[in-house]
C-alpha cells in the first residue's frame, strides 16, 4: 500500500493553483493534526518550508510533502477532485478511518482518540 494517492484530476487542479502563485518553491503539503469533529483533521496547503524528516512524493511532476507525524494516518489515502459547481472540490478517502464527520474533513482511527472538538455547522 502506498503512502498516498492523488488522482490525475486533483493533480491537475493543484498544479493550476501552484502556477497561479508564481512561486517555483511552493509544493503541496498534506498532513493530519488532532482536532475536528471526529478527533483528527486533514490539512492540505501550499508550502515552501521543507523539513529534514518530511517524506517527499512526486505525482506527475507535482511535489507533495508529508510530515513524519502525519504519515502513519495517510497510508492508502486517496485524494480526488470533482469539478461539480458548488458541490465540487477536493475529496479524501481514508481506508484507515473507522468514523468520519459529515463534511469529511475529520476522522477517527482505531485505537486513537485524537482530540475531538465540537463541529461548527
Amino acid at each position: 500500500m502506498s503512502l498516498l494517492k492523488i488522482s490525475d484530476e486533483a493533480t491537475d487542479k493543484i498544479k493550476e493553483m501552484l502556477e497561479a502563485e508564481e512561486n517555483p518553491s511552493l509544493f503541496l503539503r498534506v498532513g493530519v493534526k488532532e482536532g475536528g469533529c471526529s478527533g483528527f483533521s486533514y490539512g492540505m496547503g501550499l508550502d515552501d518550508d521543507q523539513k529534514a524528516d518530511d517524506t517527499i512524493l512526486d505525482f506527475s511532476g507535482l511535489k507533495v510533502v508529508v510530515d513524519s507525524d502525519s504519515a502513519k494516518y495517510l497510508y492508502g489515502v486517496e485524494i480526488d477532485y470533482k469539478d461539480a459547481g458548488m458541490g465540487g472540490g477536493f475529496t479524501i478517502d481514508n481506508p484507515n478511518a473507522v468514523a468520519s464527520c459529515g463534511c469529511g474533513a475529520s476522522f477517527k482511527v482505531k485505537g486513537e482518540e485524537g482530540k475531538a472538538e465540537k463541529c461548527e455547522d
